[in-house]
């Protein structure tokens, strides 16, 4: 009787261990690292954000998250990624494009990477292909260097008497020479003449301004790099003085007072990452993850914009905006 108590009691502590393990594991705090070349808290991280709590997960509570920006620095982002795999992440979110995803992959080959957009990451070797990345890295991709030439047809279409296009660029940019090609080609086809003006930093946006009004630039569109978007209210600034006629490469321009922009809509892509991370999080390799490509574009004028340049927008144009800004 004695043994058959003592046995009892043994196999209620055993399972008591294995409930009490499974309820630790089941509390376990996940470690998100969020490496990023702009500021750390944007639109897009806040849609991050909102995609892990319309999954459940609540900061603080069962995930945290290592936020750590270059603040346009892009030359910070390989020691900001090496600490992030030093803090023992359970994931690295590379946003903001292939410097951020370069420095992420540079620092860890085990740790998986999700990437919320990134322009053609199989011919930037990031992955073996869409069905199958084949290594730490998944995620979501955009067309971005098809929407160059769309952007100057579109510019060209809104101010037909255009004939001269400024374009601020950043050549240390990883994908600086490529963009600048695909502009160069698509200004040609479209009978513009294209000025290229070099900005690596916000020093050599004031050298930028004067180089355009100099030449009489009739139209602006700009890079999509953090340099740009960091400094935008500048540029706003500058196009709205001179009366630019101007196209962006993010709606967040456009929300700040800017003419217009097209785009894939990117808090769509950030909230979609976080389903990648949940995928994760729970046991999924990320090379059998595959990578969403964006289908969805979105052109947003703002008419503000547009009346205080003196520019009216045709009818034909405002019938296809996604969005406009009265």
């Amino acid at each position: 009787m004695v043994t058959r108590i003592i046995v009892v009691l043994l196999l209620s502590l055993v399972h008591s261990s294995v409930g009490l393990a499974q309820l630790e594991q089941s509390k376990k705090v996940a470690r998100i690292g969020y490496l990023t070349g702009s500021s750390s808290i944007g639109i897009r991280t806040e849609a991050f954000r909102e995609g892990l709590r319309e999954l459940g997960y609540v900061e603080g509570q069962n995930i945290v998250i290592e936020y750590r920006s270059a603040e346009g620095e892009s030359s910070r982002l390989p020691d900001l990624a090496a600490e992030l795999v030093r803090r023992k992440v359970d994931v690295i979110v590379a946003a903001g494009g292939s410097p951020a995803i370069q420095a992420a992959e540079s620092a860890t080959r085990t740790i998986p990477i999700v990437m919320p957009a990134m322009t053609d990451p199989t011919a930037w070797g990031f992955i073996v292909s869409l069905d199958r990345p084949g290594g730490n890295i998944t995620g979501l991709s955009i067309r971005g260097y098809e929407l160059i030439g769309k952007r100057l047809e579109l510019l060209k279409e809104i101010f037909p008497k255009l004939s001269r296009v400024a374009v601020f660029w950043n050549p240390r940019s990883t994908s600086a020479d490529l963009r600048l090609k695909q502009t160069e080609a698509a200004s040609q086809a479209l009978g513009l003449q294209l000025q290229s003006l070099d900005v690596q930093g916000p020093n050599d946006l004031e050298d930028a301004f004067k180089a355009a009004v100099k030449t009489r630039a009739g139209g602006l569109t700009v890079g999509a790099g953090p340099v740009f978007t960091l400094n935008r209210k500048r540029i706003l600034d500058f196009a709205a003085k001179n009366r630019l006629p101007a196209i962006y490469p993010w709606k967040e321009y456009v929300d700040d007072g800017g003419l217009m922009s097209y785009a894939p809509n990117l808090s769509y892509h950030y909230r979609r990452a976080a389903y990648y991370v949940d995928k994760i999080l729970k046991g999924t390799k990320p090379a059998d993850l595959p990578v969403e490509q964006s289908i969805k574009f979105e052109m947003i004028i703002n008419l503000n914009a547009a009346k205080q340049i003196g520019l009216t927008i045709p009818q034909s144009v405002l019938f296809r905006t996604d969005r406009v800004i009265k």
